[in-house]
């Protein structure tokens, strides 16, 4: 396995673009707390990963689900994230920051919902851990998926634990730059699953 999932899901979860949402949803905790918070989002994203590696075919068999048409709707959801990074808005993003934190406020902990859910690893994230996750023929390579998971675990928490530092140096220009630069790549890897797709699907396309 190479490192185009590895590439494909820094795109999307793209720890980068949910600095300021982490400012934001943590500006009134304590360093303790902020600490917790960080090390918990990042534990939960690697979770989601390989729960999706792990399981996520299993899932589709149940429903009656062909990887091919599976990796169609999975390219059409990461295609749609890629334009939605374009615009500038972060992937996973399906409520303004306002709603999201009067939501959190009633919860335990912000950690896992909304920061890992939706915001790092939401539907175009599982998705594709599944598409990619069809491809591994081995357990070696179905095991550099899971690594890849504890490679976006680390950089979720690196970036999270240097939120300030990077929000001060990229300003909010330089994220939104990164945001549309991640996009760009996220939407020529969507055309390239969704063609895989179409190809299984129609084979004459192959031709």
């Amino acid at each position: 396995m190479d490192f185009k999932p590895l590439v494909t899901l820094l795109a999307i979860v793209n720890p980068l673009a949910i600095v300021p949402f982490f400012i934001h949803y943590t500006q009134d905790f304590t360093r303790e707390q902020r600490r917790r918070t960080i090390w918990i989002a990042s534990f939960s994203a690697f979770v989601v990963i390989a729960t999706c590696a792990l399981m996520g075919l299993h899932i589709l068999n149940f429903f009656g689900i062909s990887l091919a048409s599976f990796q169609v709707g999975g390219g059409l959801l990461l295609l749609t994230a890629a334009l939605s990074m374009l615009n500038g808005r972060p992937v996973e993003s399906k409520t303004t920051a306002e709603e999201d934190v009067q939501d959190a406020a009633a919860r335990a902990s912000i950690a896992v919902v909304p920061l890992t859910i939706p915001l790092l690893t939401g539907p175009a994230t599982m998705s594709t851990v599944v598409i990619y996750a069809e491809k591994a023929k081995t357990f070696w390579q179905l095991g550099t998926l899971i690594g890849y998971g504890v490679v976006i675990a680390l950089v979720t928490a690196l970036c999270f634990s240097l939120a300030q530092p990077i929000a001060r140096g990229l300003g909010k220009t330089g994220i939104n730059v990164m945001t549309r630069l991640m996009g760009l790549i996220l939407a020529a890897l969507a055309v390239e699953v969704m063609s895989d797709g179409l190809v299984q699907l129609f084979p004459f396309l192959g031709r």
